[in-house]
């Protein structure tokens, strides 16, 4: 479409443009996108909200890495707590490796190591950015002293401290990149504010379970088992009032590849956490006595540890892994058509508009 043809379309001299997709009077999820119903003209026909500059996979990934380190430092300090050190040491080394690795996909996306380097110049609490970015570095200091000393034996009190503090960053490290989406202008994001962090937290909680039911799926994995599932149930829930809650901006989170990315995540998340619960009662038929942590508090006995049982364990780990990293790139996709359709801009903010104009009804003319 002409420059000329365009300004036709937003209410020019000359006959009108009959492209649907110009007026926004298109049918509802055309072309995978688009709210349906009314006009959603925008200047010259772009998009009011600039495109998304950042890359796929890197992005979606950073999103997957960051709740999966997040959601690993809870499961070591609790792990730590009730005396169960394998798994301890599986979820510190997860929480290093996973901070590392998105630290180095945020860097590529920034362009150059000093520019992050440069955002620990100040600390604004009202700036996600800033936050995050102190979140980010508090969370790889302390992952690395405590996976260092785990795996070294040295300041073991030490390396047990920062463990412990990672309960706390490690929250914070899962759920700050909601916040930072929903603090844009995206529309998709800036609408599920309430609804996204609780997502990115039950993502991570399921990441984490299925690493720890994966490589400790004795006995001892049974937190790890009750985390994925406790994560993927969360997730799901979060997930559907995303495409079923949110109205028409909630749209592209049903439609397009964002669509279809969200729906094989909550079935990978489900199968996965399903598998995970028929372990963990396989397991429960065997057991002999309590727990072989020092406190126990965890839950989970002795019991038969079949090849069987850990198969299935692993098969379900790598469906909970498959079903969180799907639901990233499914939120990123969203939020990407909404940034590129005008009408999920333009007609939220029409109707918020004409609700504040509009008079509300006297009730002596409702009698």
């Amino acid at each position: 479409m002409t420059p000329s043809e365009s300004h036709q379309a937003v209410g020019a001299d000359g006959p009108p443009n009959t492209d649907p997709r110009a007026s926004g009077d298109r049918p509802r999820g055309e072309d995978g996108s688009g709210a349906g119903g009314g006009r959603a003209d925008s200047y010259y026909g772009r998009p009011v909200v600039k495109p998304l500059r950042w890359h796929v996979p890197n992005m979606p990934a950073y999103l997957f890495l960051g709740g999966l380190s997040g959601g690993a430092s809870v499961m070591a300090a609790g792990a730590e707590a009730t005396g169960r050190p394998r798994l301890a040491l599986t979820g510190e080394i997860t929480a290093l490796l996973a901070g590392t690795a998105g630290a180095g996909l945020l860097v590529a996306e920034l362009g150059r190591p000093d520019r992050f380097l440069n955002m620990l110049r100040v600390f604004k609490p009202t700036s996600p950015m800033s936050v995050g970015a102190w979140v980010l570095a508090a969370q790889g200091g302390l992952t690395a002293a405590a996976a260092g000393s785990y795996l070294t034996g040295v300041l073991p009190r030490v390396g047990r401290a920062a463990g412990y503090a990672t309960a706390v960053t490690g929250p914070a490290m899962a759920t700050y990149t909601a916040v930072l989406l929903a603090d844009t202008a995206v529309p998709a994001w800036q609408r599920a504010r309430r609804e996204l962090p609780f997502l990115f937290a039950g993502s991570g909680m399921a990441a984490a379970g299925a690493i720890g039911m994966t490589v400790v799926p004795g006995p001892e994995g049974a937190p790890a088992r009750r985390l994925a599932i406790a994560g993927a149930t969360l997730e799901a829930a979060a997930t559907a009032v995303l495409e079923r809650g949110l109205g028409y901006e909630g749209e592209p989170y049903g439609l397009g590849r964002a669509g279809r990315f969200l729906r094989i995540g909550r079935t990978l998340s489900m199968l996965g956490a399903a598998g995970a619960l028929l372990a963990g009662r396989n397991r429960g038929k065997g057991r002999a006595g309590r727990g072989n942590g020092r406190h126990g508090g965890w839950g989970g006995g002795r019991g038969a540890d079949s090849g069987d049982g850990r198969a299935l364990a692993a098969v379900s780990g790598l469906a909970l892994l498959g079903g969180a990293l799907c639901t990233r790139f499914g939120v990123f996709f969203a939020g990407d058509a909404s940034a590129r359709d005008p009408a999920y801009t333009v007609l939220p903010q029409r109707e918020r508009r004409e609700a504040v104009t509009t008079p509300a009804p006297d009730a002596r003319d409702a009698t």
